[in-house]
């Protein structure tokens, strides 16, 4: 049955990557002002170009992922206190190192990457998942007075599109009609960076091409017309009216970005039935699994940014107030087979040199800590202390003080570990701390982006990390 097409739907739908920033509700001067470098450091050559961010969205516990500890099954009436680990630990290719049951696959592709164990999130007191997605994506701490830009829009930003058809920066499997939708869309935009550098998203992955053509029914010429429509409809809404020159040609240019890709030969790396079948087969553990299979095609012809997430909706996936244990069997079968064969596949055809991998989520998980122990906030989840139900077993309470981090390619080393935990509780980083500004450095060092990258937004400079202090990890760099 064919879908009945109006004005109202096809302007929803074919300017619904456009406009996400202006519905994020960004701080009114941001659309008011232009922004304009400042002068910087000359760019020193990267060893990658393209990167894929693997988003964990819900908080995934590192005890029970890639940092395992002692595995005590579960017993009724327990004292939740003894539960450190709900898996059994299984080794990896890297000698001595361990991770939880259920991620062999991954384990089995550590020989092409760092484990950093040591991440610590942000201590903003009352823990919010939006709020901590907004610091990991865009460095800066809620609420600032401009719509910081989304780590991809600094990279689409700073080094273009590898690729001129393919959207430089791309998000796959963000809806923003569960959850906190508003929220999100916060930090999912490139905010004064002006919104040809903000994301390209794809909610669906296997409706990918839905993406890239026009509505049923819908010729070049109605096209057209429908194109100037938009343009008009631009002029005529408050961005029109009081936006500066600069935001409203960049949403001119990435509606005619979007226009080229619709006609261009690239359009059907985004056609996930085109893909042979063993290969699809292999990704297919549902839309995080095909997200990643997209992933890997849209980086072959030319992507220089994607994320690709579980995506949150509260008290589902990694979001486990309860049922954990049971919620962690399903979330790994989600996503052991599809990284591992993403990294796999990259590297098979040469692009992973040049193209760098992270896995990462917002923070932690443990049994008894909210927070952190120097730092405990507001009790957010009602875990008794002895273990009475098979649903209170895993890891429940939010944890900041002790994340993993995954990252394979693009220069970084190999095989390598770095940072470490204490082995009893409260397992928190006890080796080589590292924070936000530390990542997003690294990554735009590997990309020869330099420290001092930043534009003049209301009147003062606005770096890539807060203040520009933010400092490469030398360590996780071959």
């Amino acid at each position: 049955m064919k879908q009945r097409w109006n004005r109202r739907t096809f302007l929803a739908r074919t300017s619904a990557a456009t406009l996400a920033a202006l519905a994020a509700g960004a701080p009114i001067p941001s659309l008011l002002s232009g922004c304009s470098r400042i002068g910087k450091t000359a760019s020193v050559p990267g060893t990658a170009d393209t990167v894929i961010l693997l988003w964990m969205a819900g908080g995934m516990a590192h005890t029970e992922t890639f940092d395992p500890k002692k595995y005590t099954p579960f017993q009724t009436g327990m004292e939740g206190n003894r539960v450190l680990s709900t898996f059994k630990s299984v080794p990896t290719v890297i000698d001595g190192i361990h991770f939880s049951d259920g991620l062999q696959a991954i384990g089995n592709v550590m020989d092409k990457g760092t484990l950093i164990r040591s991440y610590v999130a942000a201590d903003m007191g009352h823990i919010l998942h939006s709020r901590h997605q907004y610091h990991w994506h865009t460095c800066y701490e809620p609420p600032q007075t401009v719509a910081a830009p989304h780590i991809g829009a600094w990279i689409a930003k700073e080094l273009g599109p590898k690729n001129p058809v393919i959207p430089a920066f791309i998000d796959i499997g963000q809806r923003f009609t569960v959850g906190e939708g508003e929220e999100l869309k916060a930090f999912h935009t490139a905010g004064f960076l002006g919104n040809e550098f903000g994301p390209f998203f794809i909610p669906d992955p296997s409706q990918g091409l839905e993406s890239v053509r026009p509505p049923v029914g819908m010729d070049a010429r109605r096209f057209e017309r429908r194109n100037q429509l938009y343009n008009d409809l631009i002029s005529n809404s408050p961005l029109g009216e009081f936006g500066s020159d600069y935001q409203k040609e960049s949403l001119r240019r990435s509606m005619e970005q979007a226009y080229r890709l619709l006609n261009s030969p690239e359009a059907k790396a985004f056609d996930l039935s085109t893909e042979p079948k063993a290969s699809y087969d292999s990704y297919n553990t549902g839309r995080f699994g095909l997200g990643c299979l997209l992933a890997r095609r849209l980086t072959e012809q030319g992507a220089r940014f994607i994320s690709v997430t579980t995506e949150y909706e509260p008290f589902k996936g990694w979001d486990t107030h309860e049922n954990g244990h049971t919620r962690l069997e399903a979330m790994k079968k989600q996503i052991d087979g599809p990284i591992a064969q993403l990294i796999k596949d990259l590297d098979k055809t040469g692009h992973l040199e040049r193209t760098m991998v992270i896995v990462a989520s917002e923070f932690s998980r443990d049994m008894m800590v909210e927070g952190r122990p120097d730092a405990k906030v507001l009790e957010q989840v009602n875990q008794p202390d002895i273990l009475s139900d098979l649903k209170f077993y895993g890891m429940h309470r939010h944890f900041t003080d002790g994340c993993s981090v995954l990252m394979f390619g693009g220069g970084i080393k190999k095989g390598f570990v770095y940072g470490k935990t204490a082995d009893e509780r409260p397992c928190k980083t006890i080796e080589n701390p590292i924070r936000i500004e530390g990542i997003h450095q690294t990554i735009y060092h590997a990309l020869g982006i330099p420290p001092d990258t930043q534009y003049e937004i209301e009147k003062r400079p606005f770096y890539t990390t807060p203040d520009g202090k933010g400092k490469a990890v030398a360590d996780l760099l071959a």
